[in-house]
C-alpha cells in the first residue's frame, strides 16, 4: 500500500468518480491512476469502487470505510508537513478558508488585506458555498477554516470558535411606508412581501423563528444567497429586504433606507470552525485573532483542550463577543 494510492482514491471520490478530472487536477495520467487503484484493490482484496465497463459508478460499502481511514491518514500527513514548514519557514505556507458570500464580501476584506500584507508568502485560498458545504469542507479537511453562521454545529468533528454577533436590518426605498414609521413591529413587516436569504444562509433560521413565535406567516416572495442580489430586487420593487446589517453600505446603498431590526430578531453568531487535531501554524493563529481579537492563541489552545460542546460553551460564557 502506497500513500500515493490513498491520495488517488481520495481525490477520485472527491471528483465525482471522474478519473479524467482527477488526473487533470493532479497533473498525472488517467491510466496511471486507474492502474494504481486496481493494484490497491487487488492488495486489499476488496473493490473500493463499483464499475460499469471502464467507468466508476459508485463507492462500495468497503470503499466508504477505506476512504474514511484514508482521509484521516492524508490529514495526518498534511499535519506533518505543516509542522515541518512551521519550523523551516514560519512565514511561508498556505491557508484555505471556506465561507459564505456575506462573510466574504462584508466581514473578511479588511482582515484578509492586513493578513496578506503581513504574510505575502502565504498563499490564501477562499472557497464559497452554502453553510452545509462549508462545514463539510472543514470536516473532511478540504479547507483549514470554515467561517459561517449556520450549520457548523451539526459537525461534531469541528472545534467552533464564536467570532462576533450581528443582527439584521430591513431595506426599503426611501418612499416606502415602513420608512415613515417611528417604531417597527413584526406585524408591520409581515404585511409586505419579503426578499431575504435562502433558508440555511446567514442566520435565516433566526428570522423564521421570530415570525413563528409571534404566529405570523411572512410572505417571502424571493430568496437568494447573496445580499447584493437581494438589494437589486428590493430596488426593483419586488419586496422589502431583510439582510445582515453589515451588508448595508450608506454610500453605495444611499437610495435605500436601512431600518434597524435588532429588536425584532435574535442576534446571530458567526463562528470559525476547524477540524479537531488540526495543526495550527503561527500565521493561522494570527488570522483567527485578526478576525476576532478575543480569540488569542491562549484562548484557541484552551478550546483545543475542550472535550465536549458543553466545555467549549463554558469557556466562552464569560467572553463578551463584539457586535458587527
Amino acid at each position: 500500500m502506497k500513500l500515493q494510492q490513498l491520495r488517488y482514491i481520495w481525490e477520485v471520490a472527491h471528483h465525482d468518480l471522474n478519473v479524467s478530472a482527477t488526473a487533470q487536477s493532479l497533473y498525472t495520467s488517467q491510466p496511471g491512476i486507474s492502474k494504481q487503484i486496481r493494484l490497491l484493490e487487488d492488495e486489499l482484496g476488496v473493490e473500493i469502487f463499483s464499475r460499469s465497463g471502464k467507468h466508476l459508478t459508485r463507492i462500495t460499502p468497503a470503499g466508504e470505510a477505506i476512504l474514511r481511514t484514508a482521509g484521516e491518514i492524508l490529514r495526518k500527513v498534511e499535519s506533518i508537513k505543516q509542522v515541518a514548514q512551521e519550523f523551516s519557514n514560519e512565514r511561508k505556507g498556505s491557508l484555505s478558508i471556506a465561507t459564505t458570500h456575506t462573510q466574504a464580501r462584508y466581514a473578511l476584506p479588511n482582515v484578509i488585506e492586513e493578513f496578506i500584507d503581513k504574510y505575502p508568502d502565504v498563499s490564501l485560498h477562499m472557497h464559497q458555498g452554502t453553510p452545509m458545504q462549508i462545514s463539510e469542507m472543514a470536516a473532511d479537511g478540504s479547507v483549514d477554516f470554515a467561517i459561517a453562521t449556520e450549520a457548523l454545529d451539526l459537525f461534531s468533528d469541528l472545534i467552533m470558535l464564536p467570532c462576533y454577533r450581528w443582527n439584521r436590518c430591513i431595506l426599503v426605498p426611501r418612499s416606502h411606508p415602513l420608512a415613515q414609521l417611528s417604531t417597527l413591529t413584526l406585524e408591520d413587516v409581515a404585511k409586505h412581501p419579503i426578499v431575504t436569504y435562502v433558508f440555511g444562509f446567514t442566520g435565516r433560521s433566526k428570522l423564521d423563528e421570530a415570525f413563528m413565535q409571534r404566529g405570523l406567516a411572512p410572505r417571502v416572495v424571493f430568496t437568494a444567497a447573496d445580499a447584493d442580489v437581494i438589494k437589486t430586487y428590493v430596488r426593483l420593487g419586488l419586496g422589502i429586504g431583510i439582510v445582515a446589517k453589515m451588508a448595508y453600505d450608506p454610500e453605495i446603498d444611499s437610495d435605500l433606507v436601512a431600518l434597524d431590526a435588532s429588536h425584532l430578531f435574535g442576534a446571530s453568531t458567526t463562528k470559525l470552525g476547524f477540524r479537531r487535531g488540526t495543526f495550527l501554524r503561527g500565521f493561522m493563529y494570527e488570522f483567527i485573532e485578526a478576525l476576532a481579537p478575543h480569540l488569542t492563541k491562549e484562548v484557541v489552545s484552551d478550546a483545543f483542550n475542550c472535550h465536549s460542546k458543553v466545555e467549549l460553551d463554558e469557556l466562552f460564557s464569560n467572553i463578551q463577543l463584539p457586535e458587527y
